[in-house]
């Protein structure tokens, strides 16, 4: 065991042997830290959380009551086998959420990235893999094997199918089930999950160049009408765009995908 003597232990709180818990980190009543865990400088885990497996939890994330951190994966074909949950910096994991470790066939990894909110009842499953800056709300479930890029956010009771890959900036709405892969920036509602245009406010919110938004939205349109195939008209953009945002989302559509994708109406 590495407990730092600058860290706050609760007396109630059971931290097994082996654990690293680094200088600032503090520890409520009844939570428990297993012996594989390893909590960074300003770790809070309130009271009554579990932080278990091999996991990492980055510098200033706070546990909140009741989350169940590093469990096994919910994964019949789990045999035991050593695998491991990272988690970034800065994240905020709310009451009764729950993070899986990976699995040997899925990679070993389950990665949530740096300044992440996770709210209340929200599921990240074996494998998936979180970019930075990522919401959560309230009771979201994600898959196995997903992937969210950075800036995404799903709304409240909303699940993501195993496999799927949502890329960076877009937008779920709540109450919808997405069964195909987003592109970067998309806006999908319903609750059969549609692809209903751009994410257009968090573009502008996060200062997006208007030259840029209005080459997206004209990339969305040549995707959504032309000739070929949704992927001819992808390979099409990619040969004669000079926008970084577009060739984003021409080189999401164009990579490796175990899904289909959520086309343009």
């Amino acid at each position: 065991m590495s407990v730092s003597p600058d860290a706050l232990i609760h007396p109630s709180a059971v931290i097994e042997a082996g654990a690293t818990i680094a200088a600032g980190a503090s520890v409520g009543p009844f939570s428990l830290i297993g012996s594989e865990v390893t909590l960074a400088a300003g770790v809070q885990v309130k009271s009554h959380a579990v932080v278990t497996g091999w996991t990492d939890v980055g510098a200033d994330t706070v546990i909140f009551p009741f989350a169940s951190v590093g469990e096994v994966p919910q994964d019949l074909k789990f045999r035991g086998e050593r695998t491991r949950l990272i988690v970034g910096a800065r994240c905020r994991i709310r009451e009764g959420a729950t993070l899986n470790t990976g699995t040997a066939g899925g990679g070993g990894l389950t990665q949530i990235g740096d300044d992440c909110l996770l709210m209340t009842g929200a599921h990240i499953g074996h494998d998936a893999r979180l970019g930075n800056r990522v919401i959560l709300a309230n009771q979201v479930a994600i898959a196995g094997h997903c992937h969210l890029g950075d800036d995404v956010i799903v709304g409240g009771l909303s699940g993501i199918h195993q496999w799927v890959r949502i890329g960076n900036g877009a937008i779920i709405g709540a109450v919808t089930m997405v069964t195909n892969d987003v592109l970067p920036h998309g806006l999908v509602q319903g609750p059969r999950g549609v692809l209903d245009g751009l994410n257009l406010v968090g573009l502008k919110r996060r200062g997006v160049d208007r030259a840029e938004i209005s080459a997206m939205r004209a990339a969305y349109a040549a995707l959504a009408t032309g000739e070929g195939s949704f992927l001819d008209r992808a390979r099409r953009l990619a040969e004669t765009t000079d926008s970084t945002y577009v060739r984003e989302m021409t080189d999401f559509i164009l990579s490796q995908s175990d899904r289909s994708f959520l086309t343009p109406k």
